[in-house]
């Protein structure tokens, strides 16, 4: 008697997403920006300080963030007023401005006794690692966000890189410079990443004369 071959029984796994909220993170607001400053200041947590500070100005994403090296930025007894690194997702060069505020906190933090002889920016607590990692930069900005009553499920890393250039974009509607600030290769990188919508684009136009 022929037995007929029945699929295979798998347990059902539920869905990776399920109860999360997924999609874009939401960039952080001039006042939200401001509120973390002040609060990282008065703990005087001269790390995370410099560190939200520098994730705003350089727009990179957090894993260029973390491995950033004190010679990437810092040269002749000074932070530099521009810096620019290799991006590991592209292998392209992106440029990005260190305003003066955060010049200032970085060089703060690199009075602290965990910096000295330190090759990386932000250095790990542990020998076996050499600078923090990208998950523990993650936990920060969660900390970051939820210390000034902000939904953590709405944030995360990509806030961090989508902050300065989401409020360029909204006040010069310039897609070129806010494509050069991000490193991003396609214009329609940055129209998605932007969440960029025809109402948008028509507005710009709609502004614009010849």
């Amino acid at each position: 008697m022929t037995i007929a071959n029945l699929p295979a029984i798998r347990a059902c796994r539920p869905a990776w997403n399920k109860g999360r909220v997924v999609g874009q993170k939401r960039p952080l607001m001039p006042k939200h920006v401001w509120a973390i400053r002040v609060r990282l200041e008065i703990a005087e947590n001269h790390r995370d300080l410099a560190l939200f500070n520098l994730a705003i100005d350089s727009k990179l994403r957090g894993c260029d963030l973390v491995k950033l090296k004190v010679a990437d930025i810092y040269a002749s007894g000074q932070v530099k007023e521009r810096a620019s690194i290799i991006q590991s997702k592209t292998q392209r060069p992106v440029r990005f401005e260190i305003t003066e505020g955060t010049r200032k906190s970085i060089l703060r933090w690199m009075q602290e006794p965990l910096m000295v002889g330190s090759e990386y920016l932000w250095p790990g607590r542990f020998h076996e690692r050499l600078h923090i990692s990208t998950r523990q930069y993650a936990r920060l900005v969660l900390d970051w966000v939820i210390s000034i009553g902000l939904d953590p499920t709405s944030f995360g890393t990509h806030s961090m890189r989508r902050t300065k250039v989401a409020h360029i974009y909204r006040k010069t509607g310039n897609l070129r410079a806010v494509q050069l600030l991000l490193g991003h290769t396609k214009m329609d990188s940055t129209v998605r990443y932007l969440g960029v919508e025809l109402e948008d684009a028509l507005a710009i136009s709609e502004a614009v004369e010849i």
